[in-house]
């Protein structure tokens, strides 16, 4: 039910967005509230999550010259919010909105949804829907068929059968997908270890479930950076998640993300990722994880014009998701613009207090500032929040380093190594200390371990300013060109002389 049910909301919102006014618009700005759950079963949680999120994902396919769909996150934040729809439309700065409900009554489900014009607060359309709970999937394609009714869709073929092909036929498979995006969406190794199972039920009912298999490799990518897992146990599992991806549903943007995600994380390859990740914003323009995943690569090549781009094109397209601030504080911090790395932390962690990434980001903009103290303040809420996550550990060795306590980072060194022995520490997190150290063989040493390693951190050497100056030692040159990191000859150029002159 609930792959037709976005399928045929989708489509009504685009025919209303040219039509509903008797002409087609230059463009509007449709935002999808989260869908309200008006049961008692906290279990229904999942499913109106997931209906909000694919109704978004939809839209954004229909026609980006026309219709611009603010993401998933940003809408998130009026999750039970007592505002009001006009004041909701003016703060997210939408034409039209959808708001929805999901109630469980009897044993079955009805779920009801509205599309508001956000200028006039007339109600364009609503309808409500009973199906038993097995239905959900059948329920879209029916709702399509009535939004077009109301308001003459006009929708080339091609395109409706493309949303069709979005989602899966087995309405089982799909309820265990809503679950592995629930969890999913929350970033804490808890919550991705619960969704990769949800996605691998999923495909055991449906082997070619693109958007599982997708799921199942962004989360295993993802936690080799920000869960200190293993590359070497994660990365084939990526791997394949995003090859079996790519043989269901090669025109899904979601797909060639992920696949541009592990070909720039895990495999090293950055033409092969840019080629993937420009795809999927053709595929999905409005796809804001996407842009974020094409600054964060071009970050690293040293294309940080292009790459601020791309970063503020995210930010516009989901301007309430902290990790889109985060990745931009790293975009503009690997630029040198320090001031601006503290202010786009700042922002994510007004969206979210307890986002640890971002204190970690905040801190080494901070540290390049010569703001000291104030690094080792955020440093203390990241290692609080993170359950003293290898990035914010080794951060903190690398600051008492460079501040010239040497025997309290050496005591960090000794805590990684212990930890070392019962779980996988990455071996960067180290030679980040011995660099604040300034102790060159260790460094050298423990990257060359990182290496073997296929160590995620490794993709950060290429312009991170805490690695200036030992770009101009040959090891340093030789270790990229090992690694087979690109990135343009006349930044090479430029940070090897900071290197020399620091």
């Amino acid at each position: 039910m609930v792959g037709l049910l976005v399928f045929g909301l989708v489509a009504g919102l685009a025919a209303w967005a040219w039509f509903g006014a008797g002409a087609p618009a230059s463009r509007v700005t449709i935002a999808v509230l989260p869908f309200e759950n008006m049961s008692n079963d906290r279990e229904r949680d999942y499913l109106a999550d997931g209906l909000a999120e694919e109704t978004s994902a939809a839209l954004g396919q229909i026609d980006p010259e026309h219709v611009s769909v603010i993401g998933r996150t940003s809408t998130l934040i009026y999750k039970g919010s007592k505002k009001s729809l006009a004041q909701i439309g003016r703060e997210l700065g939408a034409d039209y909105l959808v708001e929805s409900s999901i109630r469980a009554e009897s044993g079955r489900l009805r779920v009801t949804s509205k599309l508001i014009q956000v200028r006039t607060q007339v109600q364009v359309w609503s309808s409500s829907y009973d199906r038993e709970p097995i239905g959900v999937l059948g329920m879209q394609r029916e709702l399509s068929s009535a939004i077009a009714e109301q308001v003459r869709l006009r929708l080339a073929p091609e395109r409706l059968n493309g949303l069709g092909r979005r989602q899966t036929r087995n309405a089982d498979a799909y309820d265990l997908y809503l679950r592995g995006r629930y969890f999913g969406n929350q970033r804490v190794p808890e919550t991705n270890a619960r969704a990769i199972q949800y996605y691998e039920r999923a495909i055991a009912l449906d082997p070619d479930y693109a958007l599982a298999w997708s799921g199942i490799a962004e989360t295993y990518a993802a936690s080799a950076i920000n869960g200190d897992a293993p590359p070497l146990t994660v990365g084939p599992r990526a791997r394949d998640a995003a090859t079996r991806a790519l043989q269901a549903a090669p025109e899904l943007a979601e797909v060639q993300a992920s696949r541009a995600y592990v070909s720039f994380a895990l495999d090293w390859d950055w033409t092969g990722a840019e080629v993937a990740v420009r795809r999927a914003i053709e595929l999905d323009p409005h796809y804001a994880v996407a842009h974020r995943t094409l600054g964060h690569l071009l970050s690293q090549m040293g294309r940080h014009d292009e790459a601020r781009a791309a970063m503020g094109r995210a930010r516009e397209l989901d301007p309430l998701e902290p990790t889109h601030h985060a990745l931009s504080s790293q975009v503009a911090f690997q630029a040198r613009d320090y001031s601006m790395a503290v202010e786009h932390a700042r922002q994510a962690l007004i969206l979210d207090p307890e986002f640890w990434i971002a204190y970690v980001q905040m801190a080494q903009a901070y540290e390049q500032l010569g703001k000291t103290a104030m690094a080792f303040d955020a440093l203390r809420n990241a290692e609080r929040f993170s359950e003293r996550n290898s990035k914010s550990l080794s951060l903190r060795g690398y600051l008492l380093a460079t501040s010239g306590r040497a025997n309290e980072a050496r005591e960090v060194l000794r805590t990684l190594e212990a930890v070392s022995r019962d779980r996988y520490v990455p071996p960067y997190a180290l030679a980040l200390v011995h660099a604040g150290l300034g102790e060159r063989d260790a460094v050298f040493e423990w990257l060359d371990r990182a290496y073997v390693a296929r160590d995620v951190h490794l993709i950060f050497l290429t312009v991170d300013p805490k690695w200036d100056r030992y770009r101009g030692d040959p090891r340093f040159q030789a270790l990229l060109a090992r690694c087979g990191f690109t990135y343009t000859a006349s930044l090479a150029l430029e940070l090897t002389d900071l290197s020399f002159r620091s």
